[in-house]
């Protein structure tokens, strides 16, 4: 592939993301289909670890604290699934991320922000708050949702961090990733085990096929990423890779048969346009 085909690829891994986000949310039993995606995860971590060889030992560490925070979202993520709208809970979880790296650089690293970048921590928390309150004010039941949207928002930002310092550690990207997929899918099926017990594994045969597709397309989207990081702006790449939030917000629509509206529609486009104000500003 060529430099000129990078929008593509990245817009590619755009909607596979929100597909497999959408068929997460759709999954009659969300633990089970998330089992079966990290059984996905396991066996392509594995036979990557088979291939490449293993990270420098300074990383280890780093996989061990992205696993945690890998398995720590996805429970998370799992929750906000369970209890809100997809078009609602996944453009809250992606957009928090951004935010939250953005202000952990001024209050933690004290590095200010230019004007361009604190323009699009400002759309983005407008934007988020559009999509918090899209529905009237949020009563006490709305609550448990909208924090596990932001909390899993969170630990992307904090796995985001862990793993761009982890990989710089481990001397090749392709070992680093295969150990922390390995462990990843690995800790997440134990802790799956540990609340459902034996019940989970007949759950997971009933309809195999659909939680082991959307590992797949995980990891699909996240490797054609990682390719586009090789050949294009990094900036603009990490701009176009949300475009998923739009796509999430029609497959909730359209596919989910969830309320769009345009407050909904609007906010979504908000928090859209200053992560690629905050990414662009950032490159």
């Amino acid at each position: 592939m060529t430099r000129e085909a990078v929008p593509f690829v990245v817009l590619a891994a755009a909607v596979l993301h929100a597909l497999w986000n959408a068929m997460a949310h759709r999954s009659g039993d969300r633990l089970a289909g998330f089992a079966l995606m990290n059984t996905a995860t396991l066996a392509c971590g594995a036979a990557l670890a088979c291939l490449v060889p293993l990270p420098d030992p300074a990383a280890w560490p780093f996989v061990a604290a992205s696993t945690v925070l890998q398995v720590g979202y996805q429970l998370l993520l799992l929750q906000a699934y369970r209890l809100g709208d997809f078009g609602q809970m996944y453009p809250i979880a992606r957009g928090t991320s951004p935010l939250v790296v953005a202000l952990l650089t001024v209050t933690v690293l004290g590095r200010s922000l230019p004007a361009g970048q604190a323009a699009g921590v400002l759309v983005i928390s407008l934007g988020l708050a559009g999509l918090a309150l899209a529905g009237g004010l949020p009563g006490r039941a709305q609550l448990p949702a909208l924090g596990a949207a932001l909390g899993t928002g969170v630990l992307i930002a904090a796995y985001t961090v862990v793993d761009g310092t982890g990989v710089r550690r481990a001397g090749g990207t392709a070992g680093y990733l295969a150990w922390m997929f390995l462990a990843q899918g690995a800790v997440m099926l134990l802790v799956a085990l540990a609340v459902r017990g034996r019940p989970l594994l007949t759950a997971m045969r009933r309809r195999p096929w659909q939680g082991l597709a959307g590992g797949v397309m995980s990891l699909a989207a996240y490797g054609l990423v990682v390719w586009a990081q090789t050949a294009g702006d990094l900036a603009t790449i990490a701009a176009l890779r949300e475009t998923s939030i739009l796509i999430a917000a029609l497959i909730g629509a359209f596919v989910l048969r969830e309320p769009l509206g345009r407050s909904r529609l609007a906010a979504g486009a908000a928090v859209l346009a200053g992560i690629v104000v905050l990414r662009l500003g950032h490159g």
